[in-house]
C-alpha cells in the first residue's frame, strides 16, 4: 500500500524492480515511476505505444502525452526563440515611457535592478517546474497537477487563460510597437508627416500576417529563422551599447559626454502623483514586460531535445542574460538623456525615436531604430511561435470553442497551423484598440505583463506552499534553495500585480482607480478617461468573464489535462484505458479527474 499511496501522489518511495526500458505491455517500456516526472498519471502505470521511443518521446509519455512534433529545437534554438521573444532591444524601445517617465534615470537604473532580483526567481521557479512537467502546457499542466485534490481543473484553468491572454497579446503588442517606430521613421525622414491611426492599424495588420505566414513553416525552418533573428538581435543589442555612448553629440550641444553619476543614480524625477517608492515599483512595468518571455522554452520542450534539462536551462539562461544586458542598456541611455520631458512629450509618438533624435546625429539616430526595428519583427515573429504552441496545447484540452480545429497539428508541416491563424486573428482584433486612443492601445502592454507574471507564479505559489512531497524535481533543480527562492518569487508577483494596475495620476483627473487586491473600478469623474489605466479592464474583463464561464458551464466539462496516450496500471494486462483522441467537451474519460479516479482504485487495490 505504500507504494500506491505515494503513486496516487504522483510520487514513487520505492524504485520499482525492473529492468531500464522494460514494461508490463511491451517489454520495454517505462512505467511513470521510472520517469523524472510529476505526472497526471500515477507512478505505477505504463504508458502504452507501438513503437521505440526516444528518451524524451518517454518522458512526455509518462505525462500522459503522445509524440506528435519533431524535435528539431536544441538549448541554442530554444534559447534564441525566447531570447528573440525577450526582444530587449525593442522591448526596451518599446516601454521607455514608462522607466523614464514615471521616475526619471534613478528609477531606470535602480528599478532594474531590484526587479531583476526577483524576476529571476520567478525564472528559476518556472525552470524547475519544467524540468518536471516538459509539455507545451507547461504552467497549465503544472497547476493542475500540483493543486491540492479537487482543485486541479480550477487552477489550469485561471493559470491557462492567463498565460493565453499574456500570450495572445504578445505578437501585437510587439507588431504595434513595431509599426508605430516605422511611421516615426517616416516622421523623422518627413516632418510633415503625421502618422494616422488608421495606417498604424493597417501597417499593424500587414506585419501580424506576415508573422502568422512564418509561423507556419515546418519547425526546422522555424528553428532556423529564429536562431539567426536571435543572434542579429544580440549583435544589434551590442551595436547600440557601443554607438550611443561612442557617438552622441552631447558635446556639440554644449554639455558633457555623460551625465555624471550622482545625477544618474541619485535624481529621481517623480512624473506620477503617487510618493516616489511607488513610483519606482511603477516603472517595473518595462522591467516585468520586457523579461515576460523567457517561458518559450516552457512551450517548446515537446519540440527539444533532451527538453527536461535544455529548456528549463534556455528559461534561466534567458532571464539571466536578458537581464544584464537590459540593464547595461538602461545604463547607456540614463547617461546619455538629455531633456526627459521633451522626449516623454514627442509629436513622433514613439519616445525611443525621439531619444535617439535628441543625442545622435540624424542618420545615425535612423540607423539605431533600422536595427531596432529588424529586432523588433524577429520578436515579434518569436512571440507569435510561442503563443501558437500555447493555443494548441489549450486546444488540446478543450479549453476553447472549437478545439477540435484549433488543435489539429498540419500534416505537411508538423507544427500547429490552425492555432497559429486562430491567435493572429484574435490579435488584429485587440489592435483594434488604436481606435481608442494611446492609452487604450498602451495598456496591452501591461496586460501582457500583468497575465503573464499571474500565470508564471500560480504553479510556483501551489509548489511552494501547497505541494509538500508531491512534488518530485527533475534533473534540473533548486535542491535546497527551491522554497526560498519560490517565496521570494511569489511574494514579488503579489506586490507588483496591483501595482501594473496603478494610474500615473490620482485625484480629479482620474476617471477610474483600481482598489488592491480586489480590482474593484470605482467611477469617480468624467473629465479626463484618457489618464486611466486601462490593465484592470482589459485584463480583469476576460478574466473574470472567464470564471463566470466555468462556475456557470465549464465546470461541467473542463476536467484539467486530458491524456491522449493510452495507459494501464503495472501488472494488470487487461486494464488498458484508452488515451482521448477527441478533446471536445462532452467527453472527459482521461482528463485530471478520470486520472485522479483512477488513483483512487488502486489505493483501494
Amino acid at each position: 500500500m505504500a507504494d500506491l499511496d505515494q503513486a496516487k501522489h504522483g510520487v514513487a518511495t520505492e524504485t520499482l524492480n525492473l529492468p531500464r526500458g522494460f514494461s508490463a505491455v511491451s517489454g520495454r517500456k517505462k512505467s511513470v515511476a521510472e520517469e523524472p516526472v510529476t505526472s497526471v498519471l500515477t507512478g505505477s502505470q505504463v504508458p502504452i505505444y507501438d513503437r521505440e521511443l526516444t528518451a524524451d518521446e518517454e518522458v512526455l509519455a509518462a505525462l500522459g502525452y503522445k509524440p506528435e512534433f519533431k524535435r528539431e529545437f536544441s538549448l541554442w534554438t530554444s534559447f534564441c526563440v525566447s531570447f528573440a521573444v525577450l526582444g530587449l532591444l525593442p522591448s526596451f524601445a518599446s516601454t521607455l515611457y514608462y522607466g523614464m517617465g514615471y521616475a526619471g534615470t534613478a528609477g531606470m537604473v535602480w528599478g532594474w535592478i531590484i526587479a531583476m532580483i526577483f524576476i529571476q526567481c520567478v525564472a528559476m521557479g518556472m525552470a524547475e517546474i519544467c524540468s518536471s512537467m516538459p509539455t507545451s502546457g507547461g504552467l497549465y499542466y503544472a497547476a493542475a497537477v500540483l493543486a491540492p485534490p479537487g482543485w486541479g481543473p480550477l487552477a489550469a484553468w485561471i493559470t491557462g487563460w492567463s498565460n493565453w491572454l499574456a500570450q495572445v497579446t504578445g505578437a501585437p503588442s510587439v507588431d504595434y510597437a513595431l509599426a508605430a517606430m516605422l511611421l516615426a521613421a517616416a516622421s523623422i525622414t518627413n516632418p510633415d508627416y503625421t502618422p494616422q491611426p488608421w495606417q498604424t492599424w493597417l501597417l499593424t495588420t500587414l506585419i501580424m500576417l506576415i508573422h502568422g505566414c512564418i509561423s507556419s513553416m515546418p519547425t526546422k525552418w522555424i528553428a532556423n529563422f529564429n536562431s539567426y533573428g536571435s543572434t542579429f538581435n544580440m549583435i544589434g543589442l551590442m551595436i547600440v551599447i557601443i554607438m550611443i555612448p561612442a557617438g552622441n553629440n552631447r558635446e556639440s550641444q554644449g554639455l558633457p559626454k555623460f551625465t555624471p553619476s550622482s545625477e544618474v543614480w541619485g535624481t529621481l524625477s517623480n512624473g506620477t502623483d503617487f510618493p516616489d517608492g511607488i513610483a519606482i515599483l511603477m516603472t517595473f512595468v518595462s522591467v516585468i514586460w520586457t523579461m515576460s518571455g523567457y517561458d518559450a522554452p516552457f512551450h517548446l520542450s515537446e519540440e527539444c531535445s533532451n527538453a527536461n534539462i535544455a529548456s528549463p536551462r534556455a528559461i534561466v539562461l534567458t532571464s539571466g542574460i536578458g537581464g544584464l544586458f537590459g540593464w547595461l542598456l538602461q545604463l547607456v541611455v540614463a547617461y546619455t538623456v538629455i531633456d526627459i520631458p521633451s522626449i516623454i512629450g514627442s509629436d513622433l509618438g514613439q519616445p525611443w525615436a525621439s531619444y535617439l533624435i535628441q543625442v545622435m546625429p540624424q542618420n545615425t539616430a535612423l540607423a539605431i531604430l533600422s536595427l531596432t526595428i529588424i529586432c523588433s519583427f524577429s520578436m515579434g515573429q518569436g512571440c507569435m511561435v510561442a503563443a501558437s504552441r500555447v493555443t494548441f496545447a489549450y486546444a488540446r484540452d478543450g479549453c476553447f470553442p472549437c478545439s477540435w480545429w484549433i488543435k489539429r497539428v498540419n500534416q505537411h508541416t508538423y507544427t500547429p497551423v490552425n492555432a497559429v491563424w486562430f491567435n493572429t486573428v484574435i490579435g488584429i482584433l485587440i489592435t483594434l484598440l488604436v481606435f481608442a486612443g494611446n492609452v487604450a492601445i498602451g495598456a496591452i502592454f501591461s496586460i501582457a505583463a500583468c497575465a503573464a507574471f499571474v500565470a508564471f507564479t500560480i504553479p510556483i505559489f501551489i509548489r511552494v506552499f501547497m505541494v509538500g512531497n508531491r512534488f518530485r524535481p527533475g534533473p534540473w533543480n533548486l535542491g535546497k534553495f527551491s522554497i526560498p527562492i519560490g517565496v521570494c518569487a511569489c511574494a514579488f508577483v503579489l506586490l507588483m500585480v496591483p501595482i501594473l494596475c496603478f494610474p500615473a495620476y490620482i485625484g480629479n483627473d482620474l476617471t477610474c482607480v483600481t482598489l488592491l487586491g480586489a480590482y474593484l473600478l470605482l467611477k469617480l469623474t468624467f473629465r479626463s478617461p484618457d489618464l486611466m489605466n486601462w490593465t484592470a479592464v482589459v485584463y480583469g474583463g476576460p478574466m473574470t468573464m472567464a470564471l463566470i464561464w466555468y462556475a456557470v458551464d465549464a465546470h461541467k466539462w473542463f476536467k484539467g489535462p486530458k491524456v491522449n496516450i493510452e495507459h494501464q496500471m503495472l501488472g494488470r494486462g487487461g486494464n488498458v484505458i484508452e488515451g482521448e483522441e477527441d478533446s471536445g467537451r462532452g467527453s472527459s474519460a482521461n482528463s485530471f479527474s478520470k486520472v485522479a479516479e483512477d488513483r483512487k482504485n488502486a489505493e483501494l487495490a
